[in-house]
């Protein structure tokens, strides 16, 4: 068979990896003097992680986040007090499989994001599907689509993955109705999938978030906590310690 009959056939079989590349690999093959049986394991190892790495940047693609992170980034000596080994026990991402929910919260500049971006993205990597956004935006975002007729698409964006991202819960205010949209979303993959959030407010005080409305609170409070791993965070500003040097 010739290289371009061959090439053909793996298109049609949508191998892009050993389309691209089998004249090469048969060549070393070749120069090797490597058995046919070993050759053709080769060739579908070089396929199956070529599509794992497809797999891998379409996950990240579609998660949208803001910029990369990885634990191996973080700065452990910044935060005055955080539970290392809780954080890092959540990198196994046992609490994917068994959808609970994780709770990153301490004053701005700590590294809450950071951490949740570098767990979001291992997950990526591990085969979840994953989305990542403010809390602010995912309002925004379904308010929009309601008015675009277009809601139960954007609500299945949010309640569909495997791993929903929501960072910056208490950085703005949220009005009733942003509140009863953040419900649904929390309400909609309650038992049924993993949350990742990030705020600087303790629970205790979610309510001055939602407009001191105690019942909206509540029932998002007793959807997100009642299977959470809370990781608190302490310290100041990791942003702010060079003008602090000063």
């Amino acid at each position: 068979m010739k290289l371009a009959e061959l090439q053909e056939k793996l298109e049609y079989l949508k191998l892009t990896h050993l389309r691209d590349n089998i004249g090469e690999m048969s060549s070393e093959a070749a120069r090797r003097q490597m058995p046919a049986l070993d050759f053709f394991a080769s060739a579908v190892a070089a396929e199956a992680d070529a599509k794992r790495d497809r797999a891998v940047t379409r996950r990240v693609r579609q998660a949208h986040f803001p910029y990369i992170k990885t634990l191996d980034t973080y700065d452990w000596t910044h935060p005055k007090k955080i539970n290392r080994d809780m954080v890092r026990h959540l990198f196994c991402l046992e609490f994917v499989r068994n959808k609970r929910n994780v709770a990153f919260l301490g004053p701005p500049g700590v590294g809450k994001t950071h951490l949740a971006l570098a767990l979001a993205h291992q997950a990526c990597l591990n085969g979840c599907s994953v989305r990542f956004d403010t809390a602010i935006n995912i309002i925004n975002r379904l308010e929009a689509a309601g008015q675009a007729g277009t809601f139960v698409a954007a609500m299945r964006a949010y309640t569909g993955p495997d791993l929903l991202c929501i960072d910056e819960i208490g950085f703005l205010p949220i009005d009733q109705r942003g509140a009863n949209l953040l419900f649904q979303v929390i309400s909609g993959r309650y038992e049924t999938g993993s949350i990742v959030l990030t705020s600087n407010r303790a629970f205790a005080k979610w309510a001055e978030i939602f407009n001191n409305d105690s019942t909206i609170t509540s029932a998002i409070l007793d959807r997100l906590l009642h299977h959470c791993d809370v990781v608190a965070i302490e310290g100041r500003s990791y942003r702010m310690k060079d003008r602090r040097q000063d």
